[in-house]
């Protein structure tokens, strides 16, 4: 039942692709070379199970972080460390050259931009160059807020910045990697603020691949997690059925991460406890990607295509 859901998600995700990639809001805009050079403060919001890893990276790397989350504890420990803490997004903008958010959902994301206090309250005036959004959200939440960013105008221009900008920037390598500094990220927008950023973002990670406009980032990192967790539920029927058949789960592991069903679940984020150290698997599941947020990234694509019908005929 599960690979039949996924399934049915893949075909509606390419009819879903298509038609937004068809109906993008922005047009081809003439090349512009960005300075890195005035991410002098850097803010970050949302400062859970990756966003806090994301942002302790970045504190290693230098830069000066101002931070938000809803969690009082951890607003406390950071502020415990020295780092500058505010009470709403609103504030973090205000203290920033770069904004970057890692939180669940669209939703979330939205009331960060747009709700009370949110980045975007300044009205048409914001203090920061560019938004970085690497939250697992829809293309078309993606794309919209492009555009709000896009329509304000700087406060205080700085080399070729007119306008502030947005980029979406999810990542991939769960909180292993992000720990590690080793994610990779998959950025959506305008190809010269992706290269002025690159120095940033490599500073969380080890890849940051350019995808093309706005939302491409989301649209790569939405097939890429369709591709994962198909991956990982073969695995771990896989798993099930051999250890019920009387094979251990390691010796299996050693068979597949040497024949062709090897793939990162099995040799990075094996999902049988004891196989692997540092994984999720290892310490009750605890600190990885909650299924549950897999199950709204799937749900909140299957919604977007409301308009598209969902008579499907599987072969």
């Amino acid at each position: 039942m599960a690979m039949m859901k996924m399934k049915i998600y893949g075909y509606r995700l390419r009819a879903l692709l298509s038609t937004s990639l068809s109906s993008s809001p922005f047009h081809s805009v003439p090349s512009r070379t960005f300075s890195s050079s005035s991410f002098e403060n850097v803010g970050f919001i949302g400062l859970g199970n990756m966003g806090s890893r994301m942002a302790n990276n970045l504190l290693k790397a230098g830069y000066k972080m101002t931070v938000h989350d809803v969690n009082c504890n951890v607003m406390k420990k950071y502020s415990d460390m020295g780092v500058s803490t505010k009470q709403t997004p609103s504030e973090v903008a205000e203290a920033s050259d770069v904004v970057i958010t890692m939180l669940p959902s669209s939703s979330h994301v939205l009331n960060v931009y747009n709700g009370p206090d949110g980045l975007l309250q300044g009205g048409d005036l914001l203090t920061p160059q560019l938004f970085i959004d690497s939250s697992t959200i829809d293309p078309q939440t993606s794309r919209k807020l492009a555009v709000s960013v896009s329509n304000c105008i700087l406060k205080e221009k700085k080399d070729n910045w007119e306008n502030p900008v947005m980029l979406d920037a999810p990542v991939s390598g769960g909180v292993v990697a992000a720990e590690a500094g080793s994610l990779t990220f998959m950025v959506g927008g305008s190809e010269d603020v992706y290269l002025a950023a690159k120095s940033l973002l490599l500073s969380m990670g080890k890849n940051a691949i350019f995808c093309g406009g706005p939302g491409n980032g989301s649209v790569a990192k939405i097939c890429n997690n369709l591709a994962m967790a198909i991956s990982m539920l073969g695995l771990s029927e896989a798993l099930a059925l051999g250890q019920s058949l009387g094979i251990t789960a390691s010796t299996l592991t050693k068979i597949f991460n040497s024949s062709s069903a090897r793939c990162w679940s099995s040799d990075s984020y094996n999902p049988v406890p004891g196989v692997m150290q540092g994984v999720p698997s290892s310490r009750n599941y605890s600190g990885g990607f909650a299924s549950k947020l897999m199950e709204l990234l799937i749900l909140t694509g299957s919604n977007m295509l409301g308009h598209i019908s969902t008579s499907i005929e599987l072969h």
